[in-house]
Order: structure tokens, then sequence, then C-alpha cells
């Protein structure tokens, strides 16, 4: 009597084929080399989009509280269109008409700009310094140039006005979308709940940051404009909405609103003023921006300091001034894109995040006892398979 021969499937024999983790990194470096290309061949087009959708999310509260009080969908839209359109123009039209007095202002101060250059030069040549190197160094510091630098500017200014026509009709568009927005994420919510989630994360991390920034930006521009003011030192309202507005860029925009003001105020009143005004914005900014806000700020978006200077330069990079402007607002939308949108992914907020109250894991509950739970989002955001019953 024969033994029964059982052929075994190699297929079945063999472990299921895996993607090595090796490879799947590298397949995100380069669809990430990819990504930022594209997004920097189309910064023009990407920028205006993200200013966009950032002034929408600032006054979509409006939209809320209008359908709250019973007020027409369409009332509710308008008053969020307006509101944003305010801002919008007032900003642009404030910069051009304050750029323009600075333009008229600079001419004025041409005596001024050689008498320093000449005792630059003087004290060269007592320490020694040959005539022709200091001439070749001073060469390129002329008030003319400066000048001809801010027309160059006025000019760029007014050339925006094509990319601000393309934001108006965006927010308008996105006003219009807004009126039905919450219907749509109740959806998104009920079929898919972690997408939901990060995104929800995204917008009320955005209003909080918009929130916090405008209100220090505020308060400091109202204590610096003063400052200038007192100090007399020419335009103040001008470096004062300078202040307001780079109060937006983190870690260094104090630094860009310090410097103008500070050459005007050498050209004014010699490096006496300067130095005061050095001082004076230094006290104020320091205290405001580098020790009261960052707490405010880190506890609204939950980014750490390291992450959110290493946004201002790549964003910065990637979208140009926009891209330092909207630097935090775009890295949270990155954020929740990657990593909140995913619960697999989300012990990274320990690590980016400015606080040190994380979620500590449950050492009882492995990965696999986590995704067969019954409470799983992932899980309850599929539809149940259908039942077939077996014909045997």
């Amino acid at each position: 009597m024969g033994s029964r021969y059982t052929p075994v499937s190699t297929e079945s024999a063999l472990p299921p084929w895996t993607i090595p983790r090796g490879l799947i990194v590298l397949l995100a470096l380069a669809a990430t080399v990819v990504a930022v290309a594209g997004a920097r061949a189309l910064s023009g087009l990407l920028a205006p989009l993200f200013l966009a959708l950032m002034l929408t999310i600032a006054v979509q509260p409006i939209q809320t509280w209008a359908a709250r009080r019973g007020i027409p969908v369409w009332a509710g839209m308008l008053a969020a269109l307006a509101a944003v359109y305010a801002i919008l123009l007032g900003l642009i039209g404030a910069l051009l008409l304050s750029a323009a007095q600075l333009a008229t202002e600079l001419p004025q101060y041409t005596d001024s700009m050689n008498n320093l250059l000449d005792g630059v030069h003087a004290r060269l040549s007592d320490a020694g310094v040959d005539d022709d190197r200091i001439a070749s160094a001073l060469s390129s510091l002329d008030l003319g140039k400066l000048v001809g630098l801010l027309d160059d500017l006025l000019a760029g200014l007014l050339g925006v006005v094509s990319n601000v026509v393309f934001v108006m009709a965006l927010l308008l568009f996105m006003a219009i979308d807004g009126t039905t927005i919450g219907r749509r994420m109740r959806v998104v919510d009920r079929m898919r709940p972690d997408i939901s989630y990060a995104l929800s994360a995204f917008v009320g991390g955005t209003r909080k940051y918009l929130i916090v920034s405008t209100v220090f930006g505020l308060i400091v521009a109202v204590f610096d404009g003063a400052a200038l003011w007192l100090l007399g030192v020419p335009l103040p309202i001008l470096w004062a909405l300078l202040s307001f507005i780079t109060n937006y860029i983190p870690n260094i925009g104090f630094i860009i609103g310090l410097v103008p003001p500070a050459l005007l105020a050498l050209l004014e009143g010699g490096p006496e003023l300067m130095l005061w005004v050095i001082v004076v914005y230094s006290v104020i900014n320091f205290v405001i921006q580098s020790i009261i806000q960052p707490k405010f700020v880190g506890d609204a978006v939950g980014l750490s300091v390291t992450v959110t200077f290493l946004s201002l330069v790549f964003w910065s990079w990637v979208l140009g001034a926009l891209g330092a402007l909207l630097a935090v607002p775009l890295t949270l939308l990155v954020k929740a894109l990657l990593i909140d949108i995913d619960q697999s992914t989300r012990w990274v907020d320990a690590l980016i995040s400015d606080s040190s109250d994380a979620p500590e894991p449950d050492p009882d509950t492995s990965d696999l006892d986590r995704s067969e739970k019954p409470g799983n989002l992932d899980d309850a955001a599929e539809p149940p398979a259908e039942h077939v019953e077996d014909p045997g």
C-alpha cells in the first residue's frame, strides 16, 4: 500500500511580499523632492491661493455666528467677504501710501548721507586704510541708488495688483463654499473621522495662531510707533505698520521690522538716535515677542520653536515673501495632511510640539491589539462588508 503524495503549493508556502522599509523611505524622500520642486515652480499661484485660504479661515466665524443668529446665509457670506476685503485692501493701501511717503522723504537726507559717508571716510583714512579701497567700498552706499530701489519697489507693489485681484476672486468663491462647509464636514466626520479630525485641527490651530499673532502684532505696533514718535524718527506710522506685518514672520520678523527705522534714525539724528531706536525696539520686542508671545503661539499651534524657525526658512525658500508670512499655517496644513490624518503617525506630535505633556502609550496594548479594537476610527470609518451566505 503506497503512500499518498499531497502536493504543496509553492505560492502558499512563500511569505507575503512586502516593501522594504528603506525603500519606502527613499520613495517618500523622492516624492517630497518632486512635490517641493513643483510647489516652488508654481509659487506665483500657490502663494496667493494659500493666502486666500488663510483669510477665509480667519473670517469663517462671521458666517457661523450669522447662521446661529438666524441671519440669512447670503447675509453672513457678504459680511465675511466685506470683512476680509477690508483687511486685505486696507493693508495694501496703507503699504502703498507709506512707501510713497518714504520715497518722497528720502531725497531730503542726501546731505546727511554725504556727511555720514565723509565721516566714515575720514575715520578709515585715520586708521591707515588705502583711499582706493575706501572709495570702492563707499561707492555702493549712495542715497540715489536707494531712491531708485524704492521706485522699483513701488513698481513691484503696483504689479501685485494682479495677484490681489486673483486673491479677491478666490475669496469670493471660498466664501460661497463656506456657506455649506459645515454640512460637508459632518459627512466627512461620519465617513472618515480621521480626516475630519486632521482638518479640524488645522483650521483650529490656524485660527488660534492668526488671533494670537494679530493681538500681539497690534500691541507691538502701538508700542513701537509711540516710541519712534517720542524719539522723533520720521514716519512712525509706517514703521508701526511694518512691525505689525512682520509680527506674522516667526523668529526674525522683529529684525526685519527694525532695520528700516534704524537706518532712517541714523540719517535723521546720527548714530546716537539709531542706537536709541535699536535699544527701544530690542526691549519692547524681546519682552513681547520672545518671552510672552511664544508661550501663547506654542499653546495655540503645537509647534516647537525649532520647527517654527525651520518652517520659516523652508517656506520662504519655496514661496518667497508670502511663504515667510504664512510659514506657520502652511506647516500646520502639512502636519494635518501627513501626521494628524493617520493615528499611526500621531506620535510625531510629541517630537515637534512645544508641550511636554504628550500622551503616554499603553504598554499593555500592542499595535495589533489596538487595530482590532472596535473603537478604532479607521475601522469605524469603513462600511461593514456585505455578508454572503455559504451556498453549501
